[in-house]
């Protein structure tokens, strides 16, 4: 039996997931997570900290029901566990982990996946996501029966969400964002995308927002809780049809959340997609000219060529990781002083916080980027073009995969013979690190990657010019399909 779950388990970019009642089973997730407690005892115990795990979940199918009995297995070998009340966003969790000394977080959610799908976040001690060492000796340790205890832990409820908004509230002005809203200077929308950030945005603020797509929906409307704009039509128009009654001196923010709060995107005043490729600039200037703060910024390599323009422009270093946020909370456990940390999915996290993506937190910080301004989120990006001189355009498309062995002649072909030529422009640099990144000689770049969570080849692109990268993609694409 333990090889059967060693072979069905199998921990990716971040964390487990899986088809609910298929592959993410209770009788799966019950041996799993006491030994993902056994390894967070021991990579993160000692003896002044408490025997403590914190389980959360978000609001997906029978999510309360798959963390209780996560609670309970793991209260059963042996851990105190406090179990979440409610649903709360992931980085609520992650917090609960580092503010009540625990050994770490177990998080029942799958993300951004489509309604179909469960899964298990861990989450160490310091309050972000285990490093890949940590994953894989869980990985490892699934071959051999989880070690029972003598005597049962305890196991007590807690809501996460007080505790959680005190400390994102004391990480910006919230008086002047309250104000802008309240003198109607500044609008806000919000589309939590039926996830667990519903009620989080209008909680840390005191003024009046427009939270839409608030309630529960397990099917995410037949779509996935992902902040891209094939799934924000409704918010697009809500935004669109404000802007037009306001008057034109009222700056609009619209912000959208992943299934589980740890992602963020926005949209400016006029219903445009603002991706993290665009906030994550807007977050460095804010941070950096107005806040004063210093520190390393930290980029995935799927990340735009704007990030290090604009850190230059603040003379702040800059440091280039393989894509999951992991690698960032990493790199940020080991550094000196950072800044912040951001993912070309909408994961942004802060040196002054925990090493964790965090949406709600990244919203706060853009609205008193545009309430200090009195600017469109759009306004601020056009700016730091202009600052910088340099002028760039993004997108990525996600293709299906049949077959494993589909996968493995796409990595075969690209290991014995990478693309030379992109269209008209010859290769000139090939980075490996995590899937394959071309950079081209009008400095576009490709990078051609599989999901590390899902069956799915994906492909990213920035160029000079939205067409560039239109045609870049398709030539990707039929490179993929032939």
């Amino acid at each position: 039996m333990p090889n059967d779950f060693a072979s069905s388990i199998k921990f990716g970019t971040d964390g487990w997931r899986g088809i609910i009642a298929k592959d993410f089973t209770f009788e799966r997730l019950v041996y799993v997570a006491p030994i993902a407690a056994q390894i967070l005892e021991k990579t993160y115990g000692s003896p002044d900290k408490k025997h403590l795990v914190i389980v959360g979940y978000d609001r997906r199918f029978l999510s309360e029901e798959f963390a209780q009995a996560t609670a309970e297995t793991v209260q059963q070998a042996g851990f105190d566990v406090l179990l979440s009340d409610t649903f709360a966003p992931t980085p609520a969790f992650s917090w609960a982990a580092y503010h009540r000394q625990a050994l770490g977080a177990l998080v029942i959610t799958a993300s951004h996946n489509p309604g179909i799908y469960s899964g298990l976040k861990v989450k160490g001690a310091f309050g972000g996501s285990v490093p890949p060492a940590v994953t894989q000796a869980i990985q490892d340790r699934l071959v051999t029966a989880p070690v029972k205890a003598a005597t049962a832990g305890t196991l007590d409820t807690f809501d996460p969400w007080p505790d959680y908004c005190q400390v994102l509230q004391s990480k910006v002005d919230m008086e002047v964002i309250n104000q802008a809203i309240h003198q109607k200077r500044l609008t806000v929308f919000v589309d939590t995308m039926h996830g667990a950030t519903a009620t989080g945005l209008q909680r840390l603020l005191s003024a009046e927002i427009t939270e839409l797509n608030c309630d529960r929906d397990p099917l995410f409307e037949g779509g996935a809780p992902e902040p891209l704009p094939k799934y924000l039509g409704k918010s697009i128009q809500a935004i669109q049809s404000h802007r037009q009654q306001a008057p034109q001196e009222e700056a609009i923010v619209g912000f959208v959340f992943d299934g589980d709060g740890d992602r963020i995107a926005a949209m400016d005043g006029q219903g445009n997609f603002l991706s993290s490729q665009i906030l994550i600039p807007i977050l460095i200037e804010h941070l950096a000219a107005r806040r004063k703060f210093q520190g390393e910024v930290i980029k995935t390599i799927s990340g735009s060529e704007l990030i290090p323009q604009v850190a230059d422009l603040y003379q702040l270093p800059l440091h280039e990781t393989p894509i999951g946020y992991k690698y960032i909370a990493d790199y940020m456990l080991a550094a000196e002083s950072v800044l912040i940390g951001g993912e070309e999915s909408g994961g942004i996290g802060y040196g002054n916080h925990i090493p964790e993506r965090d949406g709600l937190l990244s919203a706060l910080y853009l609205l008193e980027a545009a309430a200090q301004t009195g600017q469109d989120l759009s306004h601020l990006y056009q700016q730091l073009q202009t600052q910088t001189g340099f002028t760039s355009f993004y997108d990525r498309i996600d293709l299906p995969l049949s077959s494993e062995a589909d996968k493995q002649k796409l990595i075969d072909q690209l290991q014995t013979a990478p693309f030379s030529q992109v269209l008209d422009q010859k290769v000139v640099d090939v980075l490996s690190i995590d899937g394959f990144k071309f950079s081209l000689a009008d400095q576009s770049w490709l990078l051609v990657r599989f999901s590390g969570t899902e069956p799915v080849l994906r492909l990213y692109c920035e160029s000079h010019h939205p067409d560039r990268v239109s045609k870049i993609l398709a030539w990707a694409k039929d490179w993929a399909l032939r």
